[in-house]
């Protein structure tokens, strides 16, 4: 079957009811947080295989070097090339068929883990196939991106788009606290021995299972691109615009087009991104270790108090989404950015080794980030026509949250190292009030029509 053919398949015919708006929004979110859940699985896990698949003298200078490759290459290369590529799918062929290729991407590339070899078994082999592996879901979290984000506010409903926009961040949040209980029952289930000889392995199995459902789920979707619709009912080659039936149907859009015909909105969506993937990846990822390494805060302690304030920020979602609805975007986002450039550094000083005060302190940033994370798709989507919206979105999105958001745990720890620990909230703050800058420049487009 034919991508035009699949994305057609469940078409409403002319003047039948609309898609079950709950029903686009379930394949969007259970489909991400399957993809987080993937991605998450590998870094709550890898201390149980890393030194299998990497040994530390391995005898093999390549092991190294791949483990090197692995580690940076997919993080911070394969997730901007994904959301270009991706992007640019999902602008070509339609939402649905995009969704359905990251997917499956993520599927395979979790069963590829699953199976990795040991290094000990097959040498250089078991780093190699650990390493394609995450090439292939450093593609698939690109460009899932790209495509969720376009498929969840083109399915919004009038005055809705920034409540659909607010699952994006909750399916993440399910995904990575899935993630974070597999790995914990597993654990508990489990003798160190039995999880670094197989125990590791059950939980990407369960991640490629768990693909088959989201992509069951994907299936009872429909397009929302006009233009991938219309292609998908005729074989002829496309129109070019002119003649009446031109009109109807344009030349597909070619994979830098959004780059080449809307420079200001590509950097606009880097400078939205900026400050709000660096309060994103320190809240929700960095500050257990900050806690940690900077307050002496107990290990078990701080994994706790990540989860509860996980499941706190993923309340808190819906409840940004619509108050965006109400109220516009730009207070969300001015409150969000200003909030962060004041207090990042008075909230980060107050981490202490005392439970109360590390889920006090992040509990207070979830609901400043709140302000970006519930309407991020929203706005992003709202700056790109239809046309080139998931490529617009996907490169330049992907390429600040791996500049930024990816490297916050690193550049942490190299402040930390270098005797300037003090100096990584005002990193956060700077960029956020970058942001900031970026946000009062922004038109509200809350009650504006989307393109389509």
């Amino acid at each position: 079957m034919s991508s035009a053919e699949f994305i057609a398949e469940d078409r409403a015919p002319e003047g039948a009811r609309p898609p079950s708006r709950v029903r686009q929004l379930a394949a969007a979110s259970i489909g991400n947080a399957v993809e987080w859940y993937d991605w998450y699985a590998y870094s709550f896990l890898a201390v149980y295989f890393a030194e299998q698949v990497f040994p530390e003298s391995a005898g093999n200078s390549l092991v190294p070097l791949l483990s090197t490759f692995a580690v940076f290459a997919v993080g911070f290369f394969m997730r901007p090339v994904g959301g270009l590529l991706m992007g640019a799918f999902a602008d070509r062929r339609g939402r649905r068929a995009a969704l359905t290729l990251t997917i499956l991407l993520m599927g395979g590339g979790s069963l590829l883990v699953a199976l990795t070899p040991t290094y000990a078994a097959t040498g250089v082999l078991g780093p190699l196939v650990l390493v394609l592996a995450r090439l292939v879901q450093g593609l698939s979290v690109g460009g899932e991106f790209a495509a969720s984000t376009t498929f969840l506010v083109e399915s919004a409903g009038p005055g809705r788009r920034g409540l659909f926009s607010s699952f994006q961040y909750v399916s993440t949040t399910v995904g990575q606290l899935l993630a974070s209980g597999i790995a914990a029952l597993l654990a508990a289930l489990l003798t160190e021995q039995q999880m670094g000889a197989w125990g590791w392995r059950v939980a990407f199995l369960v991640g490629a299972l768990l693909s088959l459902l989201g992509l069951w789920i994907r299936r009872g979707a429909q397009e929302t691109l006009p233009q991938a619709l219309d292609s998908s009912r005729t074989s002829s080659p496309p129109l070019e615009q002119g003649g009446p039936a031109g009109q109807r149907a344009t030349a597909r859009p070619g994979l830098f087009e959004a780059l080449r015909r809307h420079p200001r909105q590509s950097l606009l969506i880097c400078g939205i991104t900026a400050g709000g993937t660096i309060a994103y990846y320190t809240w929700t990822t960095y500050l257990p270790t900050y806690a940690q390494v900077n307050a002496g805060f107990d290990k078990a302690d701080s994994l706790t108090v990540g989860t509860l304030s996980l499941v706190f920020f993923a309340l808190l979602q819906p409840l940004g989404g619509m108050l965006s609805d109400r109220i516009g975007r730009k207070p969300l986002l001015l409150g969000f950015s200003l909030g962060f450039a004041v207090l990042a550094v008075p909230l980060l000083h107050l981490v202490t080794d005392s439970f109360v005060s590390l889920l006090l302190v992040q509990c207070t940033g979830m609901v400043l980030l709140t302000g970006y994370t519930a309407i991020a798709a929203a706005v992003n989507a709202e700056v790109f026509p239809a046309r080139v919206r998931a490529a617009g979105i996907g490169f330049p999105y992907s390429l600040t949250v791996a500049l930024f958001g990816g490297t916050a745990p690193y550049v942490g720890t190299w402040f930390k190292e270098a005797g300037h620990a003090d100096l990584f909230p005002w990193y956060v703050a700077a960029l956020c009030l970058v942001s900031f800058l970026v946000y009062l420049t922004l038109p509200e487009t809350s009650r504006q029509k989307l393109d389509k």
